[in-house]
């Protein structure tokens, strides 16, 4: 197949880059990842199965030349994954790298872009860059109030790619993405706030219990969804905006998604239930609320797109994932 395409990944070895390269390799395109490591054997093997031409460079977001090697002419498009999704502790110990990895990196990833006459720049932004903003639902016309050092930066990155895009004639685009969870997600040791999915998975690897705090009802996003917006943001002749949420227009609660995978053969034994009083909660939430949904309409609208996997599709999808990579393990 002739490869007419190409996109590059920056920070592509994260879960949600190696989900995305996985939807555009299927369309028969051509990937190519850059990232400080490479993704584990076993995920490199998976991508490599499919249609679309893959290759891998290592190196830095925030070093131009290794970004002026992995952007080269001809390149579509340019996805930005790079983050380092930071808690509290991470922020005081170590602002800085926050800061010149999520926001840092942005002027000389568009100066390479620009070098490259990309098409299209999608920036992955984050739901965190609503911050403290409260309404029954989180549109993107509605006012950010970023609070932690990662909601930040996010925030401020859609800003100063929207602000040089214009200057630099380049079409950019950002996208708030819900909570995603699913297939790849691992520890890199750059996202502090693994996903409660993920980590009622690693309970259930382990033969713990699974003990939540609250339910945890949000607009949980499955991570090829993610991966099939983002997909069709890229393809797109034309935007219609600079800013676009990706969610699910499903609220449900994480505690009945681990329930499912308690109930699976696959996990006998596994249990997945609501701490008791006085019990300590082994899975996090990442606070003490829940935040509202996020607004998809712009999405439907425009691109027809919407997510395909609810409470049970994701669970079961998942569940089945991790089967297919057990037994693909040499």
């Amino acid at each position: 197949m002739r490869i007419t395409m190409s996109t590059v990944i920056l920070g592509g070895a994260g879960f949600v880059g190696l989900n995305l390269a996985e939807a555009l390799l299927r369309r028969g395109l051509a990937v190519r990842l850059l990232d400080r490591a490479p993704p584990p054997p076993s995920l490199l093997r998976r991508l490599d199965a499919q249609a679309g031409a893959l290759s891998l460079d290592l190196g830095e977001v925030t070093d131009p030349a290794c970004l002026a090697a992995a952007i080269r002419p001809g390149t579509d498009a340019v996805v930005i994954a790079a983050a380092v999704t930071a808690d509290a502790a991470r922020e005081a110990a170590d602002p800085g790298t926050i800061l010149a990895v999520n926001l840092g990196a942005m002027v000389p990833i568009l100066e390479a872009c620009r070098r490259a006459g990309v098409r299209r720049v999608v920036n992955l932004s984050s739901a965190a860059a609503y911050g403290a903003a409260q309404d029954d639902i989180l549109s993107e016309d509605l006012p950010a109030r970023p609070e932690s050092l990662y909601a930040v930066t996010k925030f401020a990155s859609e800003k100063v790619l929207a602000r040089l895009c214009g200057h630099w004639g380049l079409d950019g685009v950002s996208v708030r993405l819900s909570a995603v969870f699913g297939p790849f997600e691992r520890d890199t040791g750059l996202r502090d706030t693994l996903s409660p999915q993920a980590q009622i998975w690693a309970a259930a690897e382990a033969g713990r219990p699974a003990l939540l705090p609250r339910p945890g009802r949000r607009d949980w996003l499955y991570a090829p969804d993610a991966a099939e917006a983002v997909a069709r943001l890229i393809a797109a002749e034309r935007l219609g905006f600079p800013l676009y949420n990706v969610s699910s227009p499903a609220i449900w609660p994480v505690l009945a998604w681990g329930e499912r995978l308690a109930k699976s053969p696959a996990r006998p034994g596994f249990v997945c239930r609501l701490a008791a009083s006085g019990e300590t909660p082994t899975i996090s939430l990442h606070g003490d609320r829940d935040r509202p949904p996020l607004a998809t309409v712009r999405l439907r609208d425009e691109l027809g797109w919407e997510a395909a996997h609810g409470l049970d599709a994701s669970a079961d999808a998942f569940l089945a994932w991790q089967t297919r990579m057990t037994e693909d393990r040499p």
